[in-house]
C-alpha cells in the first residue's frame, strides 16, 4: 500500500468511526453546529476570499473558460448566501428516527420503518466551491459523516471552507472525522477513495462526463451519479410566445455553466418564423451562440449550423442549440434521443400537451411554463442540495436530506414467537 492510499484510507476510517455518534446526536447539537457553521463562514470571509483568489489566479493562466471561472469565483454575497443555505438547512426538520407506515399484522406485531442515516458519504465533484459548505451541512443533519474531495482547481477555497466548518462542528460537539476534505490533489486519491468499501457506504460523483465515467467504472462503492445536464426546452404550438422568449433567455443566459441551464431549444414549426428572429435576437445581444438546425438557420441567417454532437452536448456556455421540430411527438423523442434525464421544461398553453409532456418525458424534473433553472433543492424547497441525481437508484432529482437516509424495518412484539 503506498503513502497516498494509506491517507486515504486513514481519512475514511475516521470517518466510519465518527459516523456512530453522529447518527445519535440530537437535532439541537446539529442544529447548534450548522449555525455555528454558518458564523464560521461569514467571519472568516476574508480568509476564504484570499484561499479563492489563488484559486482564481491559477484557473486564468490553466485557461478556465468564463463560465467556469464563474463557478469557482466567492465574493461576501456568495459566501452569505452560503451560510444562509447552512441556515434554511437548520431550519428543517430532522429526517432522522421519523417513524411511517406502522402497522399491526394478524399476529399482533406492529411493523413499521424508521428513517436512518446512511453512514458515511464520499462526494467526488469539481469547481464549485459552495459544495463543499452545502453536502457538508446537508450530510451533518442528515446524521452522516462526510469525505469531500472537491477539483484541483479549487483546492485553495476548499480547504479554508472546510477548515472552517470542521472547526465550528467540533465546538458545537459534532464528532471528530465528521467533516473530512481530501488534501491532496492528486487524481490517484480519487482511485484510492473509491477502493474504501469498508468505511464509505455511498459515492456521489458531481462534475463533468470524464469525472462520471472515471468513478463508475473505478468505484467498489455504490454510486449515485449526477450527470451532466443536457437540459432542453420546447416551445409548443399553443404556446405564449413572449412568456416563452423570457424564460428561454432566462434559462440559458441567467447562469450558463450549471448543470440547469437549458443548452437545447426545440421550436414547433407552426410558431418557429414568429418566435425565432426575436427570441435569437435577444438571445444573440446577449453574447449567445446559436447552433441551429437548416429550418432554424433559413429563418434566423445569423445561426451557426448545428453539428449531430451539438444536440447531446452540455455547453456550460452561453452556447444553444435550436431546432424546428413538427410535432410534439417529434420534440419528445428528441429529447429521448439526446436528454441526459435532468431537467426539461414546455412552454404551451395546452393542458392535453402539458399532460402528456409531464408523462411521457422521463427526466428528474419535467417543468411546464417555467426556466429549466428550477431544477433545485433550494427552489423545489429541501434547502441546499447534494446535487441533481441523474438516475433512478435510490434517489431522482435534487438530493436533500432525506435522499441522504434509508429505512429499517422497525418491529414491536409483546413475546412473540415464529411457529
Amino acid at each position: 500500500m503506498t503513502a497516498l492510499e494509506q491517507e486515504i484510507e486513514s481519512l475514511a476510517r475516521a470517518a466510519r468511526a465518527a459516523a456512530r455518534p453522529l447518527a445519535a446526536l440530537s437535532t439541537e447539537v446539529k442544529n447548534r453546529a450548522l449555525r455555528q457553521m454558518a458564523e464560521a463562514l461569514v467571519s472568516g470571509h476574508d480568509a476564504i476570499i484570499a484561499a479563492n483568489a489563488r484559486d482564481l489566479d491559477a484557473g486564468k493562466q490553466a485557461g478556465l473558460s468564463a463560465a467556469m471561472l464563474d463557478r469557482l469565483m466567492l465574493d461576501p454575497k456568495r459566501i452569505e448566501a452560503m451560510a444562509q443555505g447552512l441556515r434554511e438547512i437548520e431550519q428543517l426538520a430532522d429526517p432522522v428516527g421519523e417513524i411511517t407506515g406502522m402497522k399491526r399484522r394478524p399476529n399482533g406485531l406492529m411493523v413499521g420503518r424508521m428513517r436512518v442515516p446512511l453512514g458515511v458519504v464520499g462526494i467526488i465533484y469539481e469547481s464549485r466551491p459552495n459544495v463543499t459548505a452545502d453536502t457538508a451541512a446537508l450530510c451533518l443533519k442528515s446524521g452522516n459523516a462526510v469525505v469531500l474531495r472537491g477539483g484541483s482547481e479549487a483546492i485553495h477555497s476548499n480547504r479554508a471552507i472546510a477548515e472552517a466548518l470542521g472547526r465550528a462542528a467540533s465546538s458545537a460537539g459534532v464528532p471528530e472525522g465528521a467533516i473530512t476534505l481530501v488534501p491532496t490533489t492528486d487524481r490517484e486519491a480519487v482511485r484510492a477513495l473509491l477502493q474504501q468499501e469498508r468505511y464509505i457506504d455511498l459515492v456521489i460523483p458531481r462534475g463533468g462526463y470524464e469525472l462520471i465515467n472515471f468513478v463508475t467504472k473505478n468505484s467498489l462503492i455504490p454510486v449515485v451519479k449526477h450527470d451532466k445536464g443536457v437540459c432542453h426546452l420546447y416551445v409548443d404550438r399553443a404556446a405564449d410566445l413572449a412568456m416563452a422568449e423570457t424564460i428561454a433567455f432566462n434559462a440559458k443566459v441567467q447562469r450558463p455553466g450549471v448543470c440547469n441551464a437549458t443548452e437545447a431549444m426545440l421550436v414547433h414549426a407552426d410558431v418557429a418564423e414568429r418566435f425565432l428572429p426575436s427570441a435569437l435576437d435577444r438571445l444573440a445581444a446577449a453574447g449567445v451562440e446559436i447552433r441551429g438546425c437548416p429550418r432554424t438557420r433559413a429563418i434566423w441567417s445569423k445561426s451557426s449550423a448545428a453539428k449531430d454532437t451539438d444536440w447531446g452536448e452540455e455547453f456550460l456556455d452561453l452556447i444553444l442549440a435550436v431546432r424546428v421540430v413538427d410535432s410534439l411527438d417529434e420534440a419528445i423523442e428528441h429529447i429521448a434521443r439526446y436528454g441526459s434525464g435532468h431537467t426539461e421544461s414546455i412552454i404551451t398553453g395546452d393542458l392535453a400537451a402539458a399532460g402528456r409532456f409531464l408523462r411521457e418525458v422521463d427526466s428528474s424534473a419535467v417543468i411546464v411554463n417555467a426556466s429549466t433553472r428550477f431544477n433545485d433543492g433550494g427552489q423545489f424547497g429541501l434547502g441546499a442540495e447534494i446535487g441533481i441525481s441523474t438516475q433512478k437508484l435510490h434517489a431522482r432529482g435534487p438530493m436533500g436530506l432525506e435522499e441522504l437516509t434509508s429505512l429499517k424495518f422497525i418491529v414491536l412484539g409483546d413475546g412473540h414467537i415464529r411457529g
